[in-house]
């Protein structure tokens, strides 16, 4: 019976104490995890796009400067003539002053191959993205392609060679290489584990870390952060092919190519993590205090409890000539302490009367 109270008291303590240890911490806790989460979420958010917006204004100028290279170059006389003889010396001073440039080269109206920096034989270009792009009326045109002497991606930038009257009479290109353009993205880290790359409007590989998707020009248009800016959101939270949680800003440039920032959830949110482990530390010191705080609590409230009751069964059994402690307590224990001595007090004067009514 004993035991019984000790067990059941020390219980309804040790749960008591608990509810009222863990269920404020806990909250505070559930509170600060989601606070944390969104300052997180926030902070990822912006240096991603802070880091693609670098990058996207690098890609962008270096493009502009190209575009206006070559328009200002398609507005001399030498260019609009058409000849040869004439073109050819400004366009070998194209590929003398751009080292990126392995190439400058014009093309007619039909797609013939005029002049050309490198001396070779002329071509038809008449069937080329970049020279269709500016003979229905674009301003500039651009075509990524693997380059037949690197094995590399190049780009080609195009634009008009125009007459007087405005009438279309050739197009100035330039093919170059994308070293000076992709370095920076390539080179760019984020933590242990992100990096950034670029694809054009087709999702297809122009600058990877990874030198081989770089070179085989990998289609990565199903990319889940390409997918989710289709769909108007340009942060995204997903998990890749490796089952790997990322966390991706993926941004259009001028050019309609998209630039992608991405890292590793884990590592992008190791605060979080950081701050679950403090509360899991808090949560477990907590438990451990209250632990030893009800063992203790219920054996100084159990004690007197359990003395009673013995004196209380020895009463029953007849011993009356007991010492009860606790008497001179304040509280409710020595209330139950005095009830019991008067308990005791009573039998053993009506056990008094009963003898000497006998007697």
């Amino acid at each position: 019976m004993a035991t019984k109270v000790n067990f059941g008291i020390s219980q309804k303590l040790l749960l008591t104490l608990l509810i009222v240890a863990l269920v404020p911490l806990i909250s505070i806790w559930f509170v600060s995890y989601q606070s944390i989460t969104g300052l997180t979420t926030e902070k990822v958010n912006q240096e991603l796009t802070a880091i693609n917006n670098n990058l996207i204004t690098h890609v962008d100028d270096w493009v502009d400067m190209n575009q206006r290279m070559l328009r200002q170059n398609a507005s001399l006389n030498e260019m609009k003539s058409m000849q040869p003889r004439l073109q050819n010396p400004a366009l070998e001073t194209i590929t003398k002053y751009y080292d990126w440039a392995y190439l400058a080269f014009t093309i007619d109206p039909k797609g013939n191959n005029i002049g050309r920096s490198d001396g070779k034989k002329t071509k038809y270009y008449g069937d080329r993205a970049y020279f269709t792009q500016v003979a229905e009326g674009k301003q500039f045109g651009k075509q990524i392609l693997i380059g037949k002497t690197s094995g590399k991606p190049a780009m080609v930038l195009s634009t008009g060679i125009f007459d007087e009257a405005g009438k279309l009479k050739g197009v100035l290109a330039q093919a170059m290489t994308l070293n000076k353009l992709s370095g920076k993205i390539v080179s760019n880290r984020i933590g242990e584990t992100g990096f950034t790359f670029l694809v054009d409007e087709k999702g297809e590989v122009i600058a990877h870390p990874d030198t081989e998707m770089t070179r085989s020009r990998v289609d990565l248009s199903k990319n889940q952060a390409l997918q989710a800016l289709k769909q108007g959101q340009s942060f995204s939270i997903y998990e890749n092919f490796n089952g790997e949680k990322i966390v991706a800003v993926a941004q259009k440039t001028a050019q309609g190519w998209v630039m992608v920032s991405q890292q590793n959830y884990a590592e992008a949110y190791q605060v979080i993590k950081a701050e679950n482990q403090k509360a899991l530390y808090l949560l477990i010191a907590t438990l451990v205090i209250v632990v030893i705080i009800a063992v203790f609590a219920s054996r100084s409230l159990t004690a007197p409890i359990r003395e009673l009751t013995e004196v209380a069964d020895k009463y029953s059994q007849g011993q009356l000539d007991l010492k009860i402690s606790g008497l001179n307590r304040n509280d409710e224990i020595g209330q139950l302490s005095q009830s019991i001595e008067r308990l005791g007090t009573s039998i053993r004067m009506a056990i008094s009367r009963l003898q000497k009514k006998k007697s």
